[in-house]
């Protein structure tokens, strides 16, 4: 089956997982200050689809970009890489 075009990826952490075929992921990153040159940490925190309910905190796991789903997702989790300890 041949995919329809690039979707994005992004690699984060199971921050909550109490919602149903849904878990929360924060992504974080690190962006160079303009002027100071000096990296910061930046967390986002998103919404993902998780059909089997096969995700829990701790989990890094990698998303991948879909349609909007409902209100606020817009992610779905393509598999776990890691699981928690």
């Amino acid at each position: 089956m041949e995919e329809r075009g690039k979707r994005k990826t992004l690699v984060g952490v199971v921050s909550g997982d109490k919602m149903d075929k849904t878990v929360v992921v924060a992504v974080n990153r690190l962006v160079l200050h303009p002027v100071y040159k000096k990296y910061i940490r930046k967390k986002k925190k998103v919404k993902a689809h998780d059909e089997k309910n096969a995700c829990h905190v701790g989990d890094k796991v990698l998303l991948i970009e879909t349609r909007p789903l409902s209100k606020e997702k817009r992610w779905r989790v393509k598999e776990i890489l890691e699981r928690a300890a």
